[in-house]
């Protein structure tokens, strides 16, 4: 039986201690390790250990493959504090030695020191962190790239107020300036179809670098636009740089959370993001009002300015493929300015020669596989009805409450505050109301299978979780409101009481953002390993359809009037909701399916 080198383990002083039973300050000596189930006894090694800093480096050591894999490892390795990073050489190949004691037969129980300490793989031996990070520490960095994300709705909202000051400058129609609106929306849904695969392959700290380059260069070119054409080709450059940070801010979460810590996050993430939908009008009408439309594009291009300035500053490479879990030392592009004032840790070690991910144009195709799947596109499509319905609100707002009520620039961005806010309530609440469904759908697996409580559930425990219904659990009377809501908002504008379509603005931006949020988790959780690129086929899908919408709204609402153009909206809306009752009762036997025929491909 061949030998495999090994990178020198590194354990907790404490822990391997207690697994020795000798001093701390003592060299120590493991001098056999053996399988409880067969008693294969392998000859003894010398693994010599010294104390640093309260870690026990653990150095020359060779150890047969098949009895040395994680579990073995974990012995005298805490792994509650220290992880070989996923993707690195030395868990390559202990998982390929699991592999092959899987396929010998059944792990052994527990594995036994010469110091008599006996432990079990199952219940004793902790199970790796995904990710090293302090919870401080990953609001930090939901925090930097919701700030980043909050540009996509913010660039799009913050023009709204000022369109028809926009027309009446560049001497053309308030209909024919809405174009730049649907070429937004286009940009936008397309854009991070090329953005998300680079996330997902070179980084996602060289994603948000890029992105934000092309945004801050479109606004420049907006603040100086004379012309129609020169504001819609520079609008489409804004989308494309502004777009993208939405998704892969998603992949940053899906790098650095759990599917159990992952809905509060992804609420905060929504809810600062959609500020912008709150404060964008607001800040359009005040800036129109008193300097004019393109003094908006200068302030986009100042706030991205320090956005930029703090992702460069503070946010380090979450890919995991190039930093695993927290543990691996970063350099380059990867490494944030921060850590050459503050460097981290000296127990992380350096990433292995394995080169990264090139991006290839099968790279930005393979997520538009997304789709095929069955329980991806219900979730994306009934996602993308309730987006469109939303965007065919907020567009044509300007137009309705102007022709009304009468109002003046300021008075319109004012008039934007409750989606606003119904957008950011939606988003924060649903974080809760996931991570409350979230435990109580674990309750029930738990209780189910007679796991319990005080048993971590690892990643193949979860192969058979149900987390669409941990996602979906709530959803049934969110869409009733939205539907309820939407069927009467038309027909509140007539009856000249402002407060009223208002609230009812509120209660469909609060819905519409709850169902983004929940399918948004749900999409992320499908496809953990590719959060970027999932999240980016659900932005193609929503924006795509959404632009369609925002390019016929008014048309519609000309022909039938404002009153029945919403009801057919709220009609399309219910038509589709049996969606979710067939993600809901065949999700989990899709998932499955999917499952087993990638098994068959890597055979």
């Amino acid at each position: 039986m061949g030998f495999v080198p090994r990178p020198p383990p590194v354990s907790h002083a404490a822990t391997l201690s207690s697994l020795t039973n000798e001093p701390l300050d003592e060299p120590t000596s493991i001098s056999r390790i053996t399988l409880a189930q067969d008693q294969e006894e392998v000859r003894p090694q010398d693994i010599r250990t010294s104390v640093h800093n309260g870690w026990v480096m653990v150095r020359k050591s060779r150890i047969p493959s098949r009895a040395w894999n994680r579990q073995s490892i974990l012995v005298f390795a805490d792994f509650n504090n220290f992880e070989s990073p996923r993707g690195s050489r030395s868990q390559r190949i202990a998982e390929r030695d699991d592999e092959d004691l899987e396929d010998a037969g059944p792990l052994p129980d527990c594995v036994r020191s010469s110091a008599s300490s006996s432990y079990s793989l199952d219940k004793a031996l902790p199970e790796p962190p995904y990710n090293v990070f302090t919870l401080a520490k990953k609001k930090q960095l939901v925090y930097i790239v919701s700030l980043a994300g909050l540009f996509s709705p913010l660039s799009s909202n913050i023009y709204f107020p000022a369109l028809g000051q926009i027309a009446t400058d560049l001497k053309t129609t308030i209909s024919l300036i809405s174009l730049t609106i649907t070429v937004y929306m286009v940009v936008q849904g397309f854009a991070p179809s090329f953005w998300g695969p680079l996330s997902d392959t070179q980084g996602r700290r060289i994603t948000f670098i890029g992105t934000f380059a092309v945004y801050l260069l479109a606004n420049i070119g907006l603040g100086f636009s004379n012309s129609f054409a020169a504001l819609m080709v520079f609008r489409g450059i804004q989308a494309a740089g502004s777009a993208a940070t939405i998704s892969v801010g998603a992949g940053v979460i899906g790098d650095i959370t759990t599917a159990r810590e992952r809905g509060g996050l992804i609420g905060v993430f929504g809810g600062i993001r959609m500020m912008g939908q709150s404060i964008g009008p607001v800040f359009g009408g005040i800036i129109t009002q008193f300097l004019g439309f393109r003094s908006i594009f200068w302030f986009l291009f100042g706030l991205g300015s320090i956005t930029l300035l703090l992702i460069l500053l503070l946010l380090p490479e979450t890919l995991r493929s190039i930093a695993g879990n927290g543990t691996l030392r970063l350099a380059g592009i990867h490494r944030p300015l921060i850590y050459t004032f503050s460097p981290p840790s000296d127990a992380l070690i350096d990433r292995d020669s394995t080169p990264k991910k090139k991006l290839t144009l099968s790279c930005i195709v393979a997520p538009l596989k997304f789709l095929f799947e069955k329980d991806v596109f219900i979730t994306l499509f009934f996602g993308s009805i309730v987006y469109t319905v939303w965007s065919m609100v907020t567009p044509s707002t300007t137009s309705l409450f102007q022709s009304r009520f009468h109002l003046n620039d300021l008075q319109i961005g004012l008039a934007f505050l409750p989606n606003g806010a119904g957008c950011v309530t939606g988003s924060y609440l649903t974080g809760y109301l996931m991570d409350h469904d979230y435990r109580f759908i674990e309750s029930q697996y738990r209780t189910s299978r007679s796991i319990p409580e005080d048993t971590k559930l690892n990643k193949k425990d979860l192969v058979d979780f149900p987390i669409e219904k941990s996602r979906l659990r709530n959803i049934w009377w969110i869409v009733l409101i939205f539907i309820l809501a939407t069927a009467g908002y038309g027909f509140s504008l007539d009856l000249n009481l402002i407060a009223l379509p208002l609230i009812l603005q509120f209660f469909i931006a609060y819905t519409a953002t709850a169902v983004f949020s929940l399918s948004s988790a749900l999409v992320i959780d499908l496809y953990p390993g590719a959060s970027a690129s999932a999240t980016a086929v659900n932005n193609l899908m929503r924006c795509s359809v959404g632009a369609a919408g925002v390019a016929v709204v008014q048309i519609v609402i000309n022909e039938v009037g404002a009153g029945f153009a919403f009801l057919g909206f709220a009609v399309v809306t219910a038509g589709a909701s049996p969606l979710l009752a067939l993600e809901w009762f065949y999700g989990e036997e899709w998932r499955w399916e999917r499952r087993e025929r990638l098994k068959l491909r890597k055979r």
